[in-house]
């Protein structure tokens, strides 16, 4: 989980920088500042609690929520103080406690269907701040070590290419299109997700 959170971190650090100019301050208020606490929160109990089921049982809410958003595409979250804050206490504790709380923020973020640029770069400043956050927690709760820093450099530059052709992709994509692709990808990762941890029980 520590190496995975580093990752993030240089990744939305990147998105920042190439998406600055879309970011709400509303939504990293209401929904970030929430993600924060609790993500401290389940980071902590990640050492005592088993996660595995967890884990299988929220891939499986991932996977048929997108799939109900991506057949209904015209239903979505009202943008509301209460889905914000509710959306960052969620994603922002199962960050901390498993690693896939950006799974259920993008969900969220593409439910309140925002602009492509504003979900990509909202999303980011929120993240950083919980990846920070979780990333410091894992490193004291040992899931971090000195050989984890050696690959810093590559995480560095794989994070900056990758952002830099989203970027230059992200202009060819309609805002339907983006919305559908999102949730593509949301139920791939999660049934491969699935299928991996599945191998564990």
């Amino acid at each position: 989980m520590g190496i995975t959170a580093m990752f993030h971190v240089f990744s939305n650090l990147s998105k920042i920088y190439f998406f600055h100019k879309q970011i709400d301050k509303n939504i990293i208020v209401k929904l970030g500042l929430p993600a924060i606490v609790f993500v401290l929160l389940g980071a902590i109990l990640s050492k005592y609690i088993p996660t595995l089921y967890l884990e299988i049982a929220l891939c499986f809410v991932l996977t048929f929520v997108a799939l109900f958003l991506l057949i209904y595409a015209e239903k979505g979250l009202e943008l509301n103080d209460r889905n914000l804050i509710a959306s960052g206490i969620f994603s922002g504790f199962f960050a901390g406690i498993i690693g896939s709380g950006g799974a259920i923020r993008g969900l969220a973020l593409t439910s309140l269907q925002l602009d492509k640029s504003i979900l990509i770069s909202t999303s980011a400043f929120i993240d950083l701040g919980v990846d920070l956050s979780r990333t410091i927690v894992y490193f004291f709760n040992g899931f971090m070590n000195k050989d984890s820093l050696l690959i810093l450099p590559g995480l560095i530059v794989i994070a900056i290419i990758g952002t830099y052709l989203g970027k230059r992709l992200l202009v060819h994509l309609s805002q339907p299109n983006f919305r559908k692709l999102v949730l593509v990808i949301i139920i791939c990762t999660s049934i491969l997700q699935i299928l991996k941890l599945f191998s564990l029980v």
